[in-house]
């Protein structure tokens, strides 16, 4: 039995790229379905299903992270690993390929779970990562704009974010993730972003934070997306994985975590989980969310964007 389940952010996403979005999904699980059906590890098939999504620049993860306020590209990761509950996390690192598999050594290669700014960037050039510029023109263009319409007055509310973001909730959609259980009933997740527009140097969001954007334990799986600052307040994934220990299924899981957070703090915010049985839980409170899974017995991947 195996299972695994991506997702590209949640958000608006505009309708003439719906399947531009779909194809990257279902070119990430094709990449980890490859592992989980020669008995590899679910650590493996997440760690490789996000990396293709970093490498789409039409994703907010990796090349086509979007841009800070001052024109820079500073991105989050993490990792983590079921039966005893491993994480690896990276935050705010700069030039860097494959975030997802920096995060990954953090969490083999240290003692530690978490490591941010200039220090995750020396371990990544102590751990061979080459210079690899993520700026992409298109990000470079909207960036351009976005920024001067803020500085025009256009974005009035910009010091508490909601007006902003309700106004423009394409910039929320992105963030990449993918969750799965192996043959041997290990879980694992995967999550990697480049956070929202405009955000300020040095704002790290839910994805590197244990049971906030990313999390595993021996009951299932979790990565979500969306504003991050409301997700970590009530550690999103954690509290869904802490319904499937209670006795939900991934679904409903899914379901009642983000309307825990609608009801707490109304976030915008989406997740997929995988529980132990390779159960799926899809679920999101924007308008749109990419999607895709397969698992054990399955002749073709499952895909959407609702």
């Amino acid at each position: 039995m195996y299972t695994l389940l991506v997702h590209g952010g949640a958000g608006k996403i505009q309708e003439n790229t719906f399947d531009e979005h779909t194809r990257g999904a279902k070119e990430a699980v094709k990449a980890g379905v490859e592992i989980l059906k020669s008995g590899g590890s679910a650590m493996d098939a997440v760690e490789a299903a996000v990396k293709v999504m970093e490498d789409n620049p039409i994703f907010n993860a990796g090349t086509g992270a979007v841009l800070t306020f001052e024109g820079e590209v500073e991105m989050d990761a993490a990792i983590a690993y079921g039966p005893n509950l491993d994480f690896g996390a990276v935050a705010g690192v700069k030039n860097i390929r494959h975030p997802i598999s920096l995060a990954r050594l953090v969490m083999e290669k240290t003692d530690h779970v978490l490591l941010a700014g200039q220090g995750a960037n020396d371990f990544a050039k102590l751990m061979g990562f080459e210079f690899h510029d993520p700026i992409t023109e298109q990000r470079r263009s909207q960036w351009e704009k976005y920024r001067k319409d803020f500085i025009n007055g256009n974005y009035r509310d910009w010091p508490k974010l909601r007006e902003l973001f309700k106004e423009h909730p394409e910039f929320l959609h992105g963030t990449v993730g993918a969750v799965a259980i192996d043959s041997h009933g290990e879980t694992a997740a995967a999550t990697s972003t480049g956070g929202v527009f405009l955000k300020l140097l040095g704002r790290v969001g839910d994805t590197p934070i244990p049971g906030a954007g990313t999390y595993a334990t021996p009951y299932g799986a979790a990565s979500s997306t969306g504003l991050g600052e409301g997700m970590m307040r009530i550690l999103l994934t954690k509290t869904a994985l802490d319904f499937i220990r209670d006795g939900l299924d991934a679904q409903h899981a899914a379901e009642a975590a983000i309307n825990c957070l609608d009801n707490v703090i109304g976030t915008d915010a989406g997740i997929i989980v995988v529980d132990r049985n390779g159960n799926v839980g899809i679920y999101h409170n924007t308008p749109n969310m990419t999607w895709a899974y397969i698992r054990d017995g399955m002749d073709e991947i499952e895909s959407g964007n609702t």
